[in-house]
C-alpha cells in the first residue's frame, strides 16, 4: 500500500489594497537589481541575499520584497491547480514563469525564508475581505524573527485583482504583521498557527470578535508548536485535526480540510501497520528457514550428531519466533479492506507452521527423555515443511 497525498488547492478571488511603506527603501532598491541569473532557483536567490544583508529583518524583508514584486497572480488558472504536484515542482514552476496562486507565493516565500536561516512556516486557512468570508481557501505564512512570530501574506502583497485582471502593487500592510492584526482577515483552519495566547473561533471571526477574551483558558502556543514539532507525523495529524474540529466545523472549506486531515491520518495509520505487518512477514519467514533446516536434520535422523541442548534448541528458536510473530500479528491494527485476506491468510500461515514447530518440539522433549537405544527407534521420515510467505 502506498502512501496517497491529499492535496487541498488553496486560491482566492479578490486581493486587497492597502498603504505602502517605505522603512525598507535600501533592501528594496537592493533587490531590483538582483541580476537575472540569481534568480533561477531559491538557493541564487538565497545567495544574493545573505550577501548583501546581515540582519534577519533585512532578510526576511529581501524575500518578501522578491516573491510579492516578481510572481504575478495567475488569475487564468486559479482553479486549474494540480493535485499531484509536489511543492518543490510548485516552487520551480512558479521561479520559471513568474506565476502562480496562493500556495505558490507561500511556497516560495516559506523555502526563501527557511533557507536563510529563519523559522518558517506555510499556514492553511481562509479570510475575510471587506466584512465578508470569503468561499475559497487561501494559503500565506509566519515567521519567527527575533523571538516574536509574525504573519507574511506575499500574495495579498502583491497587488489586487480587479474583473478578472492582476495589477501589480506592492503592499506592505501583510509584511511583518502581527497576529492580533491578521486575524481580522486570515484565520488558520488548526488555532496553533494564530500565534495568540487567546485564539478566536471561527464563529467569533464570522461575528468579527477578534478582541482578547482572558476568560477562555490560556494558550501557549510557542510551547505547543515546539511540541508539535518533536512529535511523529501521525501525532501531528491527530493533534491538528482535534484543534480543527475543537474550534468549530464552520463551513464548508473547514470540513473538507477537516476530512483531508482525516483521511491522511487514516493512511499514513495504514501504511505504518502495513509496515509492522511486513516485519512480522518477514519474521515468520526467518522462523520458516530454521523450522525447515530443522526438519531436514530429523528426516536425517538427527546427524551429524550434537548435543541435546542444540538439538533442542534448533527447535525452540523457530518456535519461539513463531509464537512472537502470533502475539505481534493481533497487534498490527486496520491495513485497509483491501488487504484484509492478505492479513488473514498471514495469521493462517502462522498458525499452520507454528503447529509444525509445535509437533517437532513435542518430538524432540520425548526423544531427550529417552535412552540413546530407545531413540534409535524413533525415527520416521517427515515429508511436510514449513512455507515461507515471499
Amino acid at each position: 500500500m502506498k502512501n496517497i497525498l491529499f492535496v487541498f488547492t488553496f486560491c482566492f478571488s479578490t486581493l486587497s489594497f492597502g498603504q505602502v511603506n517605505a522603512g525598507y527603501t535600501l533592501v528594496d532598491a537592493k533587490m531590483n537589481v538582483i541580476p537575472a541569473n540569481a534568480t533561477v532557483s531559491t538557493d541564487a536567490i538565497v545567495n544574493y541575499i545573505k550577501a548583501n544583508f546581515k540582519t534577519d529583518n533585512d532578510k526576511i524583508r529581501a524575500a518578501f520584497y522578491w516573491t510579492a514584486s516578481n510572481i504575478s497572480y495567475d488569475v487564468k488558472n486559479m482553479f486549474n491547480q494540480n493535485p499531484n504536484e509536489t511543492s518543490q515542482e510548485k516552487i520551480t514552476n512558479t521561479l520559471k514563469t513568474r506565476k502562480g496562486v496562493c500556495i505558490d507565493y507561500a511556497e516560495v516565500f516559506n523555502e526563501l525564508s527557511k533557507k536563510i536561516g529563519i523559522e518558517s512556516y506555510i499556514i492553511d486557512g481562509y479570510t475575510k475581505q471587506y466584512g465578508k468570508v470569503t468561499t475559497l481557501a487561501h494559503a500565506w505564512t509566519a515567521a519567527k524573527i527575533d523571538g516574536n512570530w509574525f504573519v507574511f501574506d506575499p500574495t495579498w502583497g502583491a497587488g489586487y485583482v480587479d474583473k478578472g485582471k492582476f495589477s501589480k502593487k506592492l503592499n506592505n500592510y501583510y509584511f511583518k504583521a502581527e497576529p492580533s492584526k491578521m486575524i481580522a482577515s486570515h484565520i488558520p483552519f488548526d488555532y496553533l498557527w494564530q500565534f495568540l495566547n487567546y485564539p478566536i473561533t471561527n464563529g467569533e471571526f464570522y461575528e468579527g470578535k477578534i478582541q482578547v477574551n482572558k476568560n477562555k483558558k490560556f494558550f501557549d502556543f510557542d510551547k505547543e508548536i515546539a511540541k508539535q514539532n518533536s512529535m511523529t507525523e501521525i501525532d501531528q495529524l491527530f493533534a491538528s485535526a482535534e484543534r480543527i474540529e475543537k474550534n468549530g466545523l464552520k463551513n464548508a472549506l473547514i470540513v473538507e480540510y477537516y476530512d483531508v486531515k482525516k483521511k491522511q491520518l487514516t493512511y499514513l495509520r495504514q501504511n505504518a501497520n502495513i509496515e509492522k505487518l511486513n516485519a512480522v512477514v518477514a519474521e515468520m519467514n526467518e522462523a520458516v528457514v530454521l523450522l525447515n533446516d530443522f526438519i531436514l536434520y530429523r528426516n536425517n535422523k538427527f546427524k551429524p550428531t550434537f548435543s541435546d541442548d542444540e538439538i533442542n534448541n534448533m527447535i525452540q528458536k523457530p518456535r519461539e519466533k513463531l509464537i512472537k510473530c502470533q502475539n505481534e500479528i493481533y497487534k498490527v491494527g486496520s491495513t485497509g479492506t483491501e488487504n484484509a485476506s492478505n492479513v488473514a491468510s498471514i495469521k493462517k500461515s502462522i498458525e499452520t507452521n507454528l503447529a509444525m514447530a509445535e509437533e517437532h518440539a513435542s518430538f524432540v522433549k520425548s526423544y531427550l527423555s529417552k535412552s540413546k537405544i530407545v531413540r534409535k527407534t524413533m525415527f520416521s521420515k517427515v515429508s511436510w515443511f514449513g512455507v515461507p510467505l515471499n
